[in-house]
């Protein structure tokens, strides 16, 4: 008997899932375990792997198009059987193409160098890389090069000047693989994740949709459910600096600063465990394990992939986890219970040359830690002398509902100690 194959939730915030790639054409045999296509969701493509047997009868939805969930993408069944009422059944659905993977940066390191289960109803899933697309096609302003609407379109929400990609269509015209091929690094101004204005101009307007989109329902839930108040800190950085440099000349790779950055919060949360806490409405969850995130951009919106259990490991232990998570965020590898249920999280946008910000609190937890850059300042030291030391400023965001202001208090004290003083983590 013929069965609907329905697209189902690949990730905790999928709504709607965009159809990369099939890997089984109309009439192919299918075993149970064999994928059959990939599903672009808002955070990364999956494997759809097939639990039935039988022959794929009817591809309802091509490559490049999304469906909602509980949608129907295809038919399976028996050879010749009759699936007109299936077909009929069904009701009329929209179709959006695909975008490619954006290369991914930590939002991190003022310095150089450095879990819900996807939903099974009747097929079981493996992760893969990107974000969902979907929404009307971009046009074609004047000045422009030729190009096709899919190839605007993925230009658009990766923010690429579609003038700056030369096209290999016919008479030039820039289609979908000269888009998928761009690297902006090497073109002029438009980067990766910008909105660019023409040069006539002219406005040039970005569907809100995808990974963009989530992030914005999410961020605007967390910021107009949990009432934010904020703690700023100074923090003088001679100690880590020289801590760091000291640990690298024994290992063969360097440790990254955020590496010791996590370290230092999770003996933080340790001493100061209301902090690594959750608000669920009737009651407050104190977590068992400290689950540090951090925020790494993908040039069109953010990840944060999550480190477990720091509060148990050493700083060596933490990087090698994390630089495994960064790689697999860039490649969009990453599983939704490895970028789902951090109990704090960390945004370093130190790099960038930010001196000091606020940032919105990832759910489930409670409270952000807000990084800006290491610099060089004039500061009076215990012998009232002006000397010169790196100073990093940090701003604590935090749920009032779950974190009263003392206790944000003590745990900021807590942290500049420790990071002034990193043998405090021994202690």
């Amino acid at each position: 008997m013929a069965e609907k194959i329905l697209m189902i939730a690949l990730s905790p915030t999928m709504e709607e899932g965009t159809i990369v790639k099939w890997h089984k054409k109309e009439g192919d045999s299918v075993k149970s375990g064999d994928v059959l296509c990939e599903v672009e969701t808002d955070k990364a493509t999956m494997d759809y792997e097939s639990s039935q047997e039988g022959t794929l009868l009817k591809i309802v939805h091509g490559d490049g198009t999304a469906s909602k969930v509980g949608d129907l993408i295809g038919v399976i069944g028996q050879k010749g059987e009759d699936i007109q009422a299936i077909l009929s059944a069904a009701p009329a659905q929209s179709a959006a193409p695909a975008q490619p993977v954006a290369s991914a940066q930590p939002v991190a390191s003022a310095q150089p160098s450095a879990p819900a289960q996807p939903t099974a109803a009747a097929q079981s899933v493996a992760a893969k890389p990107s974000s969902a697309a979907n929404g009307p096609l971009p046009t074609l302003s004047p000045g422009q090069s030729k190009s096709s609407p899919l190839a605007r379109k993925l230009a658009s929400r990766n923010g690429y000047d579609i003038r700056q990609i030369s096209g290999s269509g016919p008479g030039g015209r820039v289609v979908k693989r000269d888009v998928e091929g761009f690297n902006p690094s090497l073109a002029q101004p438009a980067a990766a994740g910008q909105a660019y204005v023409a040069a006539t101009g002219q406005n040039v307007d970005i569907p809100v949709t995808g990974k963009r989109a989530v992030i914005a329902r999410r961020l605007s839930e967390s910021k107009f459910s949990a009432p934010h108040y904020y703690l700023k800190s100074s923090v003088e950085m001679e100690r880590v600096i020289e801590a760091r440099s000291m640990l690298n000349k024994e290992q063969t790779e360097k440790v990254s600063f955020n590496a010791f950055i996590i370290k230092f919060v999770a003996e933080a949360l340790k001493r100061h465990p209301a902090v690594n806490a959750s608000w669920q409405g009737d009651h407050i969850t104190q977590f068992g394990s400290i689950d540090i995130a951090l925020a790494v951009d993908l040039g069109n919106g953010l990840m944060t992939p999550v480190v477990r259990n720091c509060g148990n490991r050493g700083v060596v232990d933490i990087d090698h986890e994390l630089k495994e998570l960064i790689q697999k965020t860039g490649a969009g590898q990453l599983k939704p219970e490895e970028y789902t249920g951090a109990t704090f999280t960390i945004s370093n946008l130190g790099s960038f040359g930010v001196e000091e910000f606020t940032a919105i609190i990832n759910p489930p937890g409670a409270a952000i830690l807000a990084l800006g850059e290491l610099k060089k300042v004039p500061v009076v030291d215990e012998h009232d002398q002006i000397v010169v030391r790196q100073v990093m400023k940090m701003t604590l965001s935090c749920d009032h509902r779950v974190i009263d202001g003392a206790t944000s208090g003590r745990f900021m004290h807590e942290l500049t100690r420790t990071m002034e003083n990193p043998v405090r983590v021994l202690y």
